[in-house]
């Protein structure tokens, strides 16, 4: 027996004796992220939200299997905050979907969430009305059943059946309203409940997960107070993926008592939280080397490419490398790398002719 199909199955319980360690700690490490960030610039605020954002819809997508290109992702996210950034490139319309749906959680989180702001999310995830090769329903609830299942045909195994498709709108409507009316219950516990119960009900023919990290996010950023986002959950779920599906399937054939899940939860967002230091390390070594370098003469092909070196430049970087990406030819590359060694900003990794690479030098 699933746990919707019980009576009243959306009057959870769970034990706060367990909980409220876990949550101290949530609450300690929100604050002192919040505080730190309050401390940096408005400019390096801007590039780790920019950073945070980015990460945190391209790990939503990578939970659910697909790869999304991270500076597609991230000019995307700039161009919508209105945001000052170097090297943008252009955003297909599946992209530019996914981070409409974030930023509209995000940034008007105290908005109610409605039905027609669900659909509009649900179209924006499915601009052409498939899911891969095949035509799903966009935009509106389900038609038909959900089950999700495993294995090899006539061997499959069924993790979780969804509520039928003539409950939705009632559940929906229930489901909404408690999002939207302030309650007694803690922010950052509303969260851990909203995704469970709209997971549960997964009212849609696909993205139901993504939607319901989305609702998570929304609910996040009405207990931190604010828009700016500074730690991704959906990178730590990614991280816990397995566990994720495990509590959440335990939890589904649960009698109500969803402790277990909201221990999960709260145990991801402290790791979330914590790891979130690494993207401000990050940001902060990037902000420092600009500063060192704000006098310094550059051209805006190698502000481009020392940008991509600050953020993770995924392999080595070669001058083949350089040209292809900063659209020049073989000889510009090497000059502007020359140039870039001349002022101590780059150094050779390793000897090899053409297959030199260079890293900065910081």
């Amino acid at each position: 027996m699933f746990i919707h199909q019980r009576k009243n199955w959306t009057d959870f319980k769970w034990n706060n004796d367990k909980l409220l360690p876990l949550l101290a700690n949530v609450r300690h490490l929100q604050g002192r992220l919040l505080g730190q960030m309050e401390n940096l610039g408005f400019k390096f605020q801007e590039e780790a939200v920019l950073s945070t954002l980015t990460l945190d819809v391209l790990k939503s997508n990578e939970i659910e299997g697909e790869v999304l290109n991270k500076d597609q992702v991230r000019s995307s996210i700039a161009r919508r905050l209105g945001l000052e950034v170097s090297g943008l490139v252009d955003s297909p319309r599946n992209v530019d979907g996914v981070v409409e749906m974030m930023l509209d959680a995000t940034q008007n989180y105290m908005k109610p969430l409605t039905t027609e702001r669900l659909f509009g999310w649900h179209a924006a995830l499915f601009p052409t009305g498939y899911s891969g090769m095949y035509k799903i329903e966009v935009g509106k609830y389900r038609s038909g059943g959900m089950q999700v299942v495993s294995g090899a045909m006539g061997k499959e195994k069924v993790h979780y059946e969804a509520p039928k498709a003539d409950l939705l709108e009632a559940e929906m409507n229930r489901f909404l309203k408690w999002f939207n009316n302030g309650s007694e219950t803690d922010p950052v516990l509303k969260a851990a409940i909203a995704h469970f119960w709209f997971v549960t009900i997964h009212p849609f023919d696909d993205g139901n997960g993504r939607i319901a990290r989305t609702i998570t996010d929304m609910q996040l950023a009405r207990s931190d107070g604010s828009p700016q986002r500074f730690y991704s959950m959906s990178n730590q779920i990614l991280t816990e993926r397995k566990k994720y599906y495990e509590v959440l399937e335990g939890t589904q054939r649960s009698d109500g008592d969803i402790t277990e899940w909201m221990e999960w939860f709260l145990s991801c967002l402290g790791n979330a939280l914590t790891n979130s230091r690494e993207v401000l390390e990050s940001v902060l070594a990037k902000a420092k080397f600009w500063e060192q370098h704000s006098q310094t003469p550059l051209n805006d092909r190698q502000r481009l490419m020392l940008n991509k070196l600050l953020d993770g430049f995924e392999g080595k970087l070669t001058s083949s490398k350089w040209a292809k990406i900063a659209k020049c030819s073989q000889d510009t590359a090497i000059r502007d790398i020359q140039d870039l060694i001349n002022k101590g900003i780059l150094r050779k990794e390793a000897e090899g002719g053409r297959s030199t690479n260079y890293e900065l030098q910081i």
